[in-house]
């Protein structure tokens, strides 16, 4: 009788543990079906429609599905990554990413450059910079580093000059000489181009300038250079959370993004408003 009952416990475990390991299975046959969804968080213009219409397809070919999330500022794509509800994000400048760990204590890392986007100045009441009068008002970004970019490139059109060791750091206090007496308004990025009917001029970011139909390369007054460090301090990147950089689908998310596909896509649909790197 006691043989018979360790023979019938031993037969019951050894049925538990088939049944484990094929549930073990199944979970792992899902966990492998949810790798090959990656979601990213995007500003519309231009970087959902790059990975709608060009990133997409890519990774469609390598059997991942993208789901993309728009935002239309610049923390939530941050802090979404960053607490794990998104696998990545593409909006933003490396420049900007660490300036946002250091000061909301993230951590999030750069993955890959896919893009570049020329600042530029673009006219408000004022069609030309020749036509500023002492005391005009100049819009520009209010976060850190894009407001560096502003006034990088107010100095670079001659309206203004920076103090030297300011660099990408600048603020409105870095202004050593200031002839005409501009007036620097600062607002969110977003606020920008809504805000040229108030304005001589504005320095926009390109994602903003072409949700409004600007483009640096038709429209803008004066465009930032492309050579020296701009391409490097301000192209935009994928980033994703520490510790995920290595993950399969990220590595397939930044294959596709850096294609000559999309290189082509780019090249072809932005005309110059949007550089491949």
């Amino acid at each position: 009788m006691k043989k018979s009952l360790n023979k019938l416990v031993a037969g019951a475990s050894a049925l538990c543990l088939v049944a484990a390991l094929g549930l073990a299975s199944c979970g792992g046959g899902n966990a492998s079906s949810e790798d090959k969804t990656i979601t990213v968080a995007a500003s519309p213009t231009p970087h959902a429609q790059i990975l709608n219409e060009a990133v997409a397809p890519v990774l469609e070919k390598q059997g991942y599905k993208l789901e993309v999330t728009e935002f239309n500022d610049y923390v939530q794509p941050n802090t979404v990554v960053d607490q794990g509800e998104l696998d990545a994000n593409y909006f933003q400048h490396i420049t900007y990413l660490n300036q946002f760990n250091e000061e909301n204590g993230t951590n999030l890392v750069s993955v890959g450059a896919v893009h570049y986007e020329p600042f530029a100045i673009y006219a408000g009441t004022k069609s030309s910079l020749e036509d500023l009068s002492e005391g005009d008002k100049v819009s520009v970004p209010n976060d850190t580093t894009n407001e560096a970019r502003a006034l990088l490139l107010l100095e670079q059109a001659g309206l203004i000059k920076l103090d030297p060791d300011a660099g990408l750091t600048a603020t409105p206090k870095d202004i050593v000489e200031n002839p005409k007496k501009l007036e620097i308004v600062e607002l969110e990025a977003a606020q920008l181009t809504k805000s040229l009917e108030d304005v001589a001029v504005s320095c926009i970011n390109a994602n903003y300038a072409l949700e409004a139909n600007l483009s640096a390369q038709k429209d803008g007054l004066v465009v930032e250079a492309s050579d020296g460090t701009a391409a490097d301090a301000y192209a935009n990147i994928l980033a994703v959370k520490a510790g995920n950089e290595n993950s399969d689908k990220i590595k397939a998310l930044v294959e596709a993004c850096q294609s000559q596909e999309v290189k082509d896509y780019i090249t072809s649909t932005f005309n110059g408003a949007v550089v491949a790197l």
